[in-house]
């Protein structure tokens, strides 16, 4: 039975983007369990006891119903430099539960913080977030992540970000890059592009 997660940020005791978070629920059902009711994810948040101060990540984990909801504190992790990484990995409109791809990818980032995921020669993800590189004037996001995460719907459905084909070897051109999830707004994480390597 295939799992998925969600990580919803709750700041302040407000859930935020649950109408993304709740599209993306309603994809992974409709592909996988067809015959059962959509989740409905806004009721099932609120028959829980929820922290109503400070930043936390609240994880969900669901198949054909929810098997387990947390909360935890967040804490922003520390990123200063970013390894290229060659993939095979498939995109998916949610998140799978299972990150071993991911973790294994993960570690071959050497003595960088994290990964840039590359898959046919265009660059994708980092292992925990969307991102978007800056050429001076727009701000670019991979046209085909290999997540698409609901931080990245709502900029893109802004004009924030530009979907965008970014060749690997055109990485150089950018000036910066923004890292970003659901719990890492964007800008919050934004390094020189010279913070990349191969």
């Amino acid at each position: 039975m295939c799992r998925f997660i969600e990580s919803v940020q709750l700041k302040d005791g407000d859930f935020k983007r649950l109408e993304l978070h709740q599209e993306r629920i309603r994809k992974a059902m409709m592909d996988y369990y067809p015959t059962h009711e959509i989740i409905d994810l806004a009721k099932s948040l609120r028959h829980t006891s929820f922290p109503t101060e400070g930043l936390h990540k609240c994880r969900i984990v669901y198949d054909s119903e929810i098997r387990k909801i947390e909360y935890s504190p967040y804490d922003r992790c520390e990123i200063h430099t970013l390894r290229l990484v060659e993939t095979d990995m498939d995109s998916h409109p949610y998140k799978p539960e299972n990150r071993s791809e991911l973790n294994a990818a993960f570690a071959l980032r050497g003595d960088c913080d994290d990964i840039i995921l590359v898959k046919n020669g265009f660059i994708a993800d980092t292992s925990f977030s969307n991102i978007a590189l800056y050429d001076g004037l727009n701000w670019c996001t991979p046209r085909v992540p290999l997540i698409y995460g609901v931080n990245r719907a709502e900029l893109v459905d802004q004009g924030k970000i530009i979907e965008k084909d970014i060749l690997v070897s055109e990485v150089m051109n950018f000036q910066l890059v923004s890292l970003f999830n659901a719990m890492n707004e964007f800008g919050s994480i934004e390094l020189d592009i010279s913070s990349i390597r191969p």
